[in-house]
């Protein structure tokens, strides 16, 4: 074996080593040291957090303040058990319309307040992140009030006025493009109040299999960077702010707004649903199945079906529905539209030709591994197991590295080795080793993986395994353009409920495919699918042009159309004139040309496409911004689309506002913070063990320094007493 390898094992296998007890001291000292150096501005910015967070806990809740209060956030109320149950209910319901390849969903919130004072209710809740959210509903009795479209912050301050004056009101807003904030303002006592929020999406389709995916619930967040300087007035609010356990960093400015307090396995405050789908196919049906949850099904017609949950579900997990036709039919395509104006808003979805043909070009394989806490427990074990089926997938003429982080990232080996029996020995044994805990630095990671070098000798190929549930993505995304070089990078969402919108944006940055693995017995077929589109040449050059060779007369949205791998349709929205009758698109594999021409003058209306259309342009100019396009340009041309569409956005939400007061003048409301339930599986000892969280590194790094510290101290009274080696 040779001598690369014999030292890439000592970091696999343990040898025991003397030291000299001197030697050894000095080494201790020297560490520590330069650890609490490193550690004490961070220690005085968290005893600074610790005290706000105290202050602003202790005013609403209790007197003494105790750390594991940063999972709580609800008023509490003695339950016939004895324990205490939240004075706000929350009851869920989700009705799936699906038709053809869109789907119009409508999320049903109730609150219901069993408290005798009057309260404020805060819920966060993931959607899908290409959702278009275009409608509100507050229902108060018999009332109904539609919910209006307004710019950020001008909707946060009708919502303020409007409680403040005794109204019932509701605000809903987009902390990312797949977690949203309901507000719910003066519920009085016994009262419920039902919110309801309606968007659309587009149903996803590979190698003809049609998929649609609800996520139900949020893996807390690891937040990186130094907690946020001189925001106690903001964070004081009592409407906005202080509602998650994370404290604003400079490098997650917005942390406590997506880190809602989350309810353990098994809680009395653990959120359930009810979902029920109503499908229409298009085409008979091989397979309808839901994957992860029970769910009784009727069949009304050959392309109709009706679904629902045998009972309330916890929301623990993500709602996954696939289904197949009995053919599959070559070279496809579908087109739907709307007419507003002198606009015609369409959705296209064209299968180009594609050869399952094997690219013989050698290849360079680097994995990436989270073994974070939030990864503890089941995905773990699917993302090793997923990583050992890749492993057995190369061969002896590729070359590959595995890279592994939490706290810090660590490569395998210093350089990509061979696929031999030998690297890949010392590669399964390294897996074995590994164990998930501790924090998500997802950025050094990157670094590692993505050496932003331009190479044609080889096909180099980054494949990411990670629940993704980190809150910088921009910082990522950002580093994901500046570094990706000619690798390509494809991610893959391991666990009950990944980070979608981190994984699909990365994948679609780092020009690859997103793959996700929601269980154990999956793995062997998403990793086979992976691999066949890894070793499949994919359709480049995609473009759109009119008949006569124009392509300034519309809008197509993604911009730049990206690469398409094995089974992958094109996906396009686009903003015609209506003068433009054909369109042509075209694409090359392997150097082969080919062309389709697409009809656009005989389509009857669909509704809601042109809402589609708005979603996928908001979300390529915000994309634009990780490759340098000015803010300010950006945020105005998203204004602009989400006020003339109805959709909420990071710069725009939806509010509503009863006309009647409600609240006497003389009565408090007071807040809660409803808790999400945590994922299946989720670890919660290994993501916030022992009341801390590992969204911030500085506890482990303080206590690691005091253990070097004791450790010192010891070896100094051993040594002092003529201990000898």
């Amino acid at each position: 074996m040779s001598t690369e390898l014999d030292s890439v094992t000592t970091n696999v296998t343990k040898k025991e080593r003397s030291l000299d007890p001197g030697n050894l001291m000095l080494l201790v000292y020297t560490v520590a040291v330069a650890l609490i150096i490193i550690c004490g501005g961070v220690f005085e910015a968290q005893a600074d957090e610790l005290s706000v967070e105290a202050t602003a806990s202790s005013s609403e809740q209790t007197d003494a303040f105790r750390l594991e209060d940063i999972r709580q956030g609800e008023l509490l109320l003695p339950g016939q058990d004895g324990n205490a149950v939240s004075a706000l209910q929350l009851e869920q319901d989700v009705k799936i319309s699906i038709s053809g390849v869109v789907a119009r969903v409508r999320v049903s919130q109730q609150f219901q307040n069993s408290s005798t004072d009057w309260v404020d209710g805060v819920y966060v809740f993931p959607l899908p992140d290409e959702s278009a959210v275009d409608r509100l509903r507050m229902q108060v009795g018999e009332r109904e009030i539609l919910g209006e479209i307004h710019e950020r912050e001008e909707a946060k301050a009708i919502y303020t006025k409007a409680r403040e004056e005794g109204k019932k009101t509701s605000l809903l807003a987009q902390n990312r493009p797949n977690i949203f904030t309901t507000r719910v303002a003066n519920i009085g006592p016994g009262e419920k109040i039902t919110i309801v929020i309606e968007y659309q999406q587009v149903v996803q389709i590979n190698d003809a299999l049609f998929s649609l995916r609800f996520p139900m619930a949020i893996t807390p967040r690891y937040i990186p960077g130094t907690p946020v300087a001189n925001r106690d007035v903001e964070r004081k609010s009592f409407t906005f702010g202080n509602e998650g356990w994370a404290r604003d960093t400079d490098r997650v400015p917005d942390a406590s707004s997506i880190t809602p307090p989350v309810a353990s396995s098994g809680s009395a405050a653990t959120q359930t649903m009810q979902l029920s789908v109503d499908i229409v196919s298009g085409f008979p049906l091989a397979r309808l199945e839901s994957l992860y949850h029970h769910m009784t099904t009727r069949q009304l017609a050959d392309d109709h079906y009706s679904l629902e949950f045998t009972g309330k579900v916890l929301a623990d997990r993500d709602f996954v529905l696939e289904w197949q036709p009995e053919k599959t039919v070559q070279t496809s395509a579908a087109l739907l539209s709307e007419t507003q104006g002198d606009n015609a808003y369409m959705l296209l979805m064209l299968m180009p030709p594609q050869e399952r043909q094997e690219v013989n070009v050698p290849r360079e394989a680097i994995f990436v591994l989270d073994v974070s806490g939030s990864m503890a427990g089941p995905s773990i074990v699917q993302a090793k197991e997923a990583l050992q089926r890749a492993l057995r997938k190369l061969r002896p003429s590729d070359r590959f590295n595995i890279v592994t982080f939490s706290n810090s990232a660590h490569a395998l080996f210093p350089k990509s080795l061979p696929g031999t029996e030998e690297y890949l020995a010392v590669a399964r044994r390294y897996l074995q080793t590994l164990q998930a805990d501790g924090g998500t630095e997802m950025k050094p990671a990157l670094e590692l993986a993505l050496d932003g070098r331009l190479q044609s000798e080889r096909i180099r190929q980054v494949i990411f395994l990670t629940d993704g549930a980190i809150g910088n993505e921009t910082e990522l995304l950002d580093l994901i353009v500046q570094r990706l070089g000619d690798s390509r990078l494809f991610t893959v969402g391991i666990g009950s409920a990944p980070n979608g919108y981190f994984m699909t944006r990365a994948a679609t940055m780092g020009r690859g495919t997103y793959t996700y693995i929601g269980d154990v017995n999956e793995i062997e077929q998403r990793m086979d699918e992976l691999f066949t589109r890894l070793e499949t040449p994919a359709v480049t050059d995609i473009r759109i042009k009119t008949t006569d060779g124009r392509d300034m007369d519309f809008e197509a949205y993604p911009n730049p159309v990206p690469d398409l791998y094995l089974g992958e349709p094109l996906i396009l929205a686009l903003k015609l004139n209506s003068a433009i009758h054909e369109l042509i698109v075209s694409g090359n594999q392997l150097g082969k040309r080919w062309e389709y021409t697409v009809n656009t003058g005989s389509n009857a209306d669909r509704p809601g496409i042109g809402a589609l259309w708005a979603r996928k342009k908001i979300r390529s100019e915000m994309d634009g911004l990780s490759f340098g396009e000015d803010p300010e340009v950006v945020k105005k041309i998203v204004l602009v689309t989400a006020l003339e569409h109805q959709l909420v956005s990071k710069y725009t939400s939806l509010v509503a506002v009863d006309t009647v007061v409600s609240k006497p003048a003389d009565k408090t409301s007071g807040k809660v913070v409803l808790k999400t339930a945590a994922p299946r599986g989720l670890q919660m000892d290994a993501v916030f063990g022992g009341g801390s969280r590992t969204a911030t590194p500085s506890a482990m790094h303080m206590l690691v320094g005091s253990l070097l510290l004791l450790g010192a101290a010891l070896l100094h009274i051993l040594r002092s007493r003529g201990w000898q080696r």
